[in-house]
């Protein structure tokens, strides 16, 4: 096909999403499904007019799926608006940390015993599967900066925040595979202190830091300038520092993205608490950007901080979300391109032990006492997408060290199972979400 040929059906897919994006809204089908069958319908297994590895690249499939990823966090964090203290915070927190390392626990235990993989093979299968997706859980992740709903928080501050510990326990299992010798004392504090706090406390903190230092001198400068030109910019700047300097110092930059976005929203609440809009009630202020709009900017009369403040942050969202859009629809369609060369059945039976049996288990156990209502324990443990998130990951370890036949077996049955995930929990969140919310009580269950 050519050049041509090809930019006409690139131009009609994105033509059909967009006219069919109600209907598709509507319907179990999701987006992303969509775009993984129209890679599947161009590779091999239909069509054969695209030939894709993207284990063959794992260099360009790392950079593109890294830049996916912290557009995606960043837009995450920038909508989380609820204080730190409220229970959704809380129960992010238990499912990033404890209970991603009771998933990825219970994960390599089924590779050893099951698939024979190696102790530190199956470590890293375990921590390439386990994490939830930013990207893809864009039906289940919170709506915008009003949506309290505890469920969504949940599942958002978890994908937002498992990277601080899948990663770490990646880089574990890829220096295991890598020596031949036993780790010594010196490595093991080595990773403890640098790839793991470090890590995690380095990219929070730089992430945050900077977001929150961007959202105030932006809002700063364009209210003392009277700038109302589009800042699209400041979302792509600030994924750019963000995630540049916490990698530059052996932080995470994933973390560093994610709290970027944090920082940028906490630098909105406090310029709009401080210069409040009048028609504001009971001291609940609403987001800056919906004290504007950005379509009639050039007609504003009142250049308020707040109202700077709503172009920073509305223009940040727009931006940031078309990014994570473009990114994630490519990476998907070349998924579905790549899978007749990865395909492999197993990966259907480890997706059925994690999705019913070793997630929810593991989102069960460590919620107990959360206070949380059980139907909605059930339901975070069902509602863990799996996607670009983990094809990062398998471009990490090729590219640190992995190698030989059996890293070839899993990271075959690792993309099998991200092929399931997308199916599965796209046709299944809808109906799940349409049942809860008819039965949602006034208390936000």
């Amino acid at each position: 096909m050519s050049f041509l040929g090809w930019t006409a059906a690139v131009g009609g897919l994105l033509l059909l999403m967009s006219l069919a994006s109600g209907w598709i809204h509507r319907s179990p089908l999701t987006s992303f499904g969509i775009y993984l069958a129209a890679g599947i319908v161009c590779g091999p297994w239909v069509l054969d007019l695209l030939h894709i590895d993207i284990v063959a690249h794992s260099d360009l499939t790392g950079r593109l799926t890294e830049i996916a990823m912290a557009a995606s966090l960043f837009i995450t964090g920038l909508k989380l608006r609820i204080p730190f203290r409220t229970h959704g915070w809380r129960m992010g927190v238990l499912l990033a940390f404890p209970g991603m390392l009771l998933t990825v626990l219970g994960v390599m235990l089924v590779a050893h015993y099951l698939l024979g993989f190696s102790w530190p093979m199956a470590l890293a299968f375990g921590a390439i599967v386990a994490p939830t997706d930013p990207v893809l859980a864009s039906l289940i992740s919170v709506n915008d900066a009003r949506d309290e709903d505890h469920l969504r928080v949940s599942l958002s501050s978890e994908a937002g925040m498992n990277d601080g510990t899948a990663l770490p326990i990646l880089m574990l299992a890829l220096l295991l595979m890598t020596n031949s010798e036993p780790l010594s004392a010196w490595q093991w504090g080595h990773w403890a202190l640098v790839d793991v706090v470090w890590a995690l406390l380095g990219g929070l903190g730089v992430g945050y830091g900077l977001g929150r230092l961007i959202g105030l001198l932006a809002t700063r400068f364009r209210h003392s300038q009277g700038d109302i030109a589009p800042s699209d910019f400041i979302a792509l700047s600030l994924i750019a520092l963000s995630y540049a300097a916490a990698q530059s110092i052996d932080a995470s930059g994933f973390l560093a993205a994610f709290a970027a976005g944090v920082g940028l929203r906490r630098a909105e609440l406090r310029v709009v608490g401080r210069h409040p809009p009048e028609e504001s009630e009971d001291n609940y202020f609403p987001p800056a950007e919906e004290l504007i709009n950005p379509h009639s900017r050039h007609s504003f009369s009142d250049s308020s901080p707040a109202k700077s403040m709503g172009l920073v942050v509305g223009d940040a969202l727009s931006f940031g979300d078309t990014i994570e859009r473009l990114f994630a629809a490519a990476i998907i369609v070349v998924l579905g391109v790549t899978l007749s060369q990865h395909w492999d059945p197993i990966g259907l039976l480890m997706a059925a032990l994690l999705f019913i049996v070793i997630r929810p288990l593991s989102v069960y156990l460590t919620t107990i006492g959360s206070g949380a209502p059980r139907v909605r324990r059930l339901m975070i443990g069902w509602l863990g997408i799996r996607g670009i998130g983990s094809i990062n990951y398998i471009a990490y370890a090729y590219t640190h060290g992995m190698a030989g036949a059996e890293g070839n077996r899993m990271a075959d049955i690792a993309l099998t199972l991200v092929v399931a995930s997308v199916l599965v929990h796209g046709l299944t969140v809808t109906p799940l979400l349409n049942w809860r919310q008819k039965q949602q009580t006034p208390t936000n269950e």
